[in-house]
């Protein structure tokens, strides 16, 4: 519905390749970015360059509201992982956004309150040294959005990412979980029973 106010009210659609920065960490905000079509991850990168995936965005959902909300520069990168059509948004048609649609503004709560929630569950986990405890929460966290018998989209690698675990490990505990029953793998991917 977003996405098709934006384009009814010309708002231009900006084409991103795969592998595109978006914006960087220390930017100030300029807008807030609605993905027409594509998906883009939004990763910190630490000092030996390993990547610490925050989010990955996909067709219909926006990013870099919270920086732009609070005039606060971004904490991390956002880069386009597929061909990317982008509708930048930028703050004061943002701020009229929310005042003349009231059913944005409380998508807004909620998009961001289970953004909150995502941290505060990945905070915690982060904490747990178990590295199966935290593949398991992540995985069952991003299951409540597949329906059953549907694939993860998410791969190997990104949910190593996600976890700050090395790519080996998550692949030795998602086998051993799918060899428990609580998610079918096909092929390296993850299945919902």
């Amino acid at each position: 519905m977003t996405i098709k106010y934006l384009l009814d009210n010309h708002f231009k659609v900006v084409t991103y390749k795969k592998g595109e920065v978006i914006y960087e960490p220390d930017a100030h905000p300029r807008a807030v970015y609605f993905i027409k079509s594509g998906k883009v991850k939004m990763v910190t990168v630490n000092n030996d360059g390993k990547e610490f995936i925050q989010g990955i965005f996909k067709t219909n959902e926006y990013f870099g509201e919270p920086a732009l909300l609070l005039d606060k520069p971004y904490l991390a990168y956002t880069i386009a992982t597929q061909d990317s059509e982008i509708i930048p948004v930028g703050k004061t048609d943002f701020f009229e956004l929310l005042e003349e649609r009231s059913d944005f503004s409380m998508k807004l709560i909620k998009t961001l309150s289970n953004r909150l929630f995502y941290k505060a569950m990945m905070l915690e986990e982060l904490a747990n040294e178990q590295a199966e405890h935290r593949v398991r929460t992540l995985i069952q966290y991003l299951l409540k959005e597949v329906e059953s018998a549907q694939e993860l989209k998410v791969t190997r690698q990104q949910l190593a990412d996600m976890s700050g675990l090395r790519v080996e490990t998550v692949i030795r505990v998602v086998k051993k979980l799918s060899d428990q029953n609580e998610f079918k793998l096909n092929r390296g991917k993850v299945i919902k029973l």
